[in-house]
């Protein structure tokens, strides 16, 4: 449901005739952002999105194989060296063709035609490419230095001819050396060798070889392309995701059931914090600091290296594993030599700044977080519980609503509580990574410009209260939806309005976070990125490609 769109009468009342409930708890909300103005929204270049399978995947690849041959009259082994040079993307073709001309972009990609190779360095009398030297009845391959019957030999489109046996082993060794793009045998040659006679030749002699090319030339339409990507679920859905159009950097849904990141291809996407910062945060996630609550309650930081440490037995004198000794009662730094009742020349009671300011250091890195992980977690728990014991008990009720058709409201309150439980498994993943984003984006590693210091503080406020607002209002929202009212129109229209009104809101802090995320914090950055925009109907959904066009 659209925080601006779909969103009908977002206000907090009631009509004059509910007698039950009308005015209840009216304080209790605090009134804050649920008069929500309709806003127009701003033109977004439309995003196609396609699933592709291994049946569709050849007609996939040739609608823009015969896009480029029909635009630029050149063969399709010559049309994939061009796409595949350009990450098979059409537009950027189509601007190279405008800025540069057609001779400059064949040139730039390696693509040699025919015609170009007869009036340049192709031999003077060739009839035909089986036939390089029609006034010759044999011609000599200069790689095995064998004659050769006009009938066994091939000439590609820069002219340079040698005899099929050496061909075909040429062709053999660079598939076998996963070669998509077999180039000309000839020394210092870039053209790429026709893909029929490689076929051809390779199928005589070496089939499971063709079969294999043939595999790796389908497979280039997803490795090297820009606009594809393979589903991430597991076990592999055997899906490629293609966007035409619009922003790249966007969350889709393959039909397999499977939201991933189209920039990154991480499952389940991670907006608003961008990819860089999510595969450090995961990686943060899964390593040392999984464990917090056992590790704070029994480890400590080296004053060295500032990892965590175990003791298991023995005196107080620990030595970490980058080799820094420590006292185990104060964690302070100390020599090797010691006693059974104390270490030499460190005594507990007595306070020295500089070692307490490391242990500190360490301890607020520790204790920083900690604050933002356990934050991330209860979100992503709270969203985990909400689909999986939330969502069947919401189901049920929509179900039981959509029956009592006797109701007026009834219909319009179901779809309201399935648009509000839809918009509270979203807005709880966006605040569960809004947490991520925050504990880099701010005291973390990222670094800003010095000169945005001030800007970067108010960016940070205005970004934590609408994460603020987002907060407050899911709980109230996931406390709606686990209420199951009585069945009446007035308990009908007060938990339409409601949900209603409360999805509204959520949706619009979980924009405006977004929106403060990518228009002013990540423009500070050094290192610039960026963010899928805010969808609040969730990733975008991916059809499947039709096996013929």
């Amino acid at each position: 449901m659209s925080s601006s769109d779909d969103v009908e009468e977002c206000f907090y009342g009631y009509d004059d005739d509910d007698e039950e409930g009308a005015g209840e708890d009216e304080e209790d909300w605090g009134g804050e952002g649920l008069l929500v103005e309709e806003e127009a929204a701003s033109p977004e270049r439309p995003v196609d999105c396609w699933a592709i399978t291994k049946e569709s995947l050849p007609a996939a690849q040739q609608q823009d194989l015969s896009m480029v041959m029909n635009l630029l009259y050149i063969k399709q082994h010559q049309a994939r060296s061009l796409l595949i040079h350009h990450r098979w993307k059409v537009d950027s073709v189509l601007d190279h063709l405008g800025n540069k001309g057609r001779d400059s972009l064949l040139g730039e990609a390696g693509v040699v035609l025919q015609q170009e190779a007869n009036s340049g360095t192709a031999p003077a009398a060739m009839a035909s490419p089986q036939h390089p030297r029609g006034s010759s009845s044999v011609t000599t391959c200069y790689v095995c230095f064998e004659e050769a019957s006009p009938d066994a030999v091939s000439t590609m489109d820069c002219g340079h001819c040698f005899c099929n046996d050496c061909w075909t082993e040429h062709f053999f060794a660079s598939v076998n050396g996963g070669q998509k793009q077999i180039r000309c045998m000839e020394v210092g040659c870039a053209a790429i060798c026709d893909e029929a006679v490689v076929q051809r030749l390779l199928g005589g002699k070496y089939p499971d070889a063709a079969r294999r090319l043939d595999h790796f030339l389908l497979e280039s339409y997803v490795e090297d392309n820009g606009a594809v990507r393979w589903c991430p679920s597991a076990p592999h859905c055997g899906r490629a995701i293609r966007v035409d159009g619009g922003d790249r950097c966007c969350d889709m849904s393959c039909p397999c059931g499977v939201s991933f990141c189209f920039s990154c291809g991480a499952a389940p996407p991670h907006s608003p914090c961008p990819c860089a910062m999510w595969a450090k945060w995961d990686a943060k996630c899964h390593g040392e600091f999984m464990n917090l609550d056992w590790i704070r309650a029994n480890t400590k930081n080296c004053p060295r290296c500032f990892n965590p440490i175990e003791k298991n037995g023995g005196c107080n004198l620990v030595t970490c594993r980058c080799g820094q000794h420590l006292c185990w009662l104060c964690g302070g730094a100390t020599g090797s030599a010691h006693s059974v009742h104390s270490i030499e020349g460190h005594s507990c009671n007595r306070f020295v700044e500089e070692e307490q300011k490391e242990v500190d250091d360490a301890r607020r890195k520790v204790l920083r977080y900690t604050h933002y992980y356990d934050r991330f977690k209860v979100h992503g728990d709270s969203r985990r519980s909400e689909l999986e014991e939330l969502g069947p008990a919401v189901e049920e009720r929509v179900r039981r609503l959509e029956s009592s058709a006797e109701l007026k409201p009834a219909m319009d309150t179901a779809r309201a509580l399935g648009d509000a439980h839809r918009a509270l498994l979203g807005s709880r993943h966006v605040l569960s990574r809004s947490y991520a984003f925050a504990y880099h984006m701010f005291g973390g590693e990222e670094r800003t410009w010095p000169e945005q210091k001030a800007a970067a503080a108010q960016a940070q406020a205005l970004f934590e209260d609408h994460q603020e607002m987002a907060e407050r209002h899911v709980e109230k929202l996931s406390q709606l939806l686990a209420t199951d009212s009585p069945v009446t129109e007035g308990a009908l229209r007060r938990a339409k309005q409601e949900a209603i009104t409360l999805t509204a809101v959520v949706e619009k802090h979980c924009g405006e976070m977004h929106k403060c995320i990518q228009d002013e914090l990540l423009p500070m950055l050094i290192d610039t990125t960026s963010i899928a925009a805010y969808r609040p109907t969730g990733p975008i959904e991916a059809n499947d490609f039709p096996p013929c066009v």
